[in-house]
């Protein structure tokens, strides 16, 4: 059948506004909290996030205006091996700290990049196509075995660079992915029974770094100078906020923070923007999840609406585990905040994420006198 002759003034009328107006505004509160740090350090992150931005606005529209179905039924092996070679790369060149190897520092570049942020993208796209190839009996054996595979090697790959927070964000895509595919319930019991079953093994394989952080995650009172005390700092630095908070150049506990414009910048938000500040975020985000989920119900094809199940899992996983533990509520596992925390990287993948939501919704009346279920 036919497609549309759709030209660039109506591709963009397509543009789902609702979702880019969400991404935008936490991307530019985002850019508030950097600009108000009045120091040479919060300067420089300042001009990284507003390229990364920029590139990153510029990438989801690209992505937008291509058909995804097209794209992902010609290339989807290839974009699977793009994802399998990233993550074999920084699993083999990967540096960084305190166990954790995420990062790819490439001669002459200069910034560093995380792999397993982009490889969400890539995942998504290619899980989604292939729940979309077994749909209709999913719960075989089988063909749950070949899911467990393809989500194994890319999650494995993730774990050994020694990113734990990114690995249980990838467990939340599969699961989630999983669950709208029509996996049976009693799947994830069995699962959920092994992992309790296999909890001893797996907690003694943590290194004791590891081990403090989850117990001092729950109870940072335990060690409030070692461990605890990032938690428990960023606990503070909310409370100092109060309702309106200290101001655009206001606050002195986020100071104190590590990573206070990254994995904890909703203490710094909270600080210089209070309650209000906070809530305006959060009201954002929501508004952005509701409408990938009603994105979701409506999609052209059943894939899609996996794609979309599988983004929103990232904001809802990322959101509910980085708030928990700036609040001294949920274990310090290292986690951005979307469109929040400073990073080329996340930041970029985010926007990625965002373009292919977008092309999901534009190329959702691609055909006349037609209802497609694959």
């Amino acid at each position: 059948m036919k497609e549309f002759s759709v030209s660039l003034k109506e591709k963009i009328k397509s543009v789902d506004f609702v979702v880019l107006f969400s991404v935008l505004g936490m991307n530019i509160l985002s850019l508030v909290i950097l600009a108000g740090a009045s120091n040479e350090i919060g300067s420089r992150y300042l001009i990284v996030q507003s390229i990364a931005s920029v590139l990153g606005i510029i990438i989801m529209f690209t992505i937008s205006f291509l058909d995804y179905d097209k794209i992902i039924k010609k290339y989807g092996v290839w974009i699977f091996g793009i994802a399998v070679f990233f993550m074999i790369t920084v699993v083999l060149f990967g540096e960084g700290d305190q166990g954790n190897k995420a990062w790819l520092r490439i001669p002459g570049v200069p910034f560093d990049i995380q792999p397993s942020e982009y490889c969400k993208f890539l995942f998504i796209i290619t899980f989604a196509s292939h729940i979309k190839k077994v749909k209709d009996n999913i719960n075989h054996p089988k063909n749950v075995i070949a899911l467990a595979l393809h989500a194994g090697l890319i999650c494995g790959l993730v774990l050994m660079t020694g990113d734990l927070g990114s690995t249980l964000v990838y467990f939340g895509i599969v699961a989630i992915m999983l669950l709208v595919g029509g996996l049976s319930i009693w799947y994830f019991l069995g699962v959920a029974a092994l992992l309790v079953i296999a909890s001893p093994i797996l907690w003694n394989s943590l290194s004791e770094l590891r081990q403090q952080r989850i117990i001092c995650g729950f109870d940072p009172e335990l060690d409030p100078l070692g461990y605890g005390f990032q938690a428990l700092a960023s606990r503070s630095a909310i409370a100092a906020g109060g309702f309106l908070g200290s101001g655009f150049f206001g606050g002195t506990q986020y100071v104190g923070i590590h990573s206070n414009f990254a994995d904890f910048i909703f203490a710094t938000l909270a600080e210089k923007f209070g309650f209000f500040g906070c809530f305006a975020y959060m009201v954002l985000m929501g508004v952005l999840i509701i409408r990938l989920l009603w994105i979701a119900r409506i999609a052209r094809k059943d894939y899609g609406a996996y794609m979309c199940m599988g983004v929103v899992a990232i904001l809802v996983f990322q959101t509910l585990e980085n708030i928990g533990m700036c609040l001294a509520m949920l274990p310090v596992i290292g986690i951005t905040l979307p469109f929040l925390s400073y990073g080329g990287s996340s930041i970029l993948a985010m926007y990625m994420l965002i373009g292919l939501i977008q092309s999901i919704k534009s190329h959702n009346q691609k055909y006349f006198f037609e209802r497609e279920k694959a």
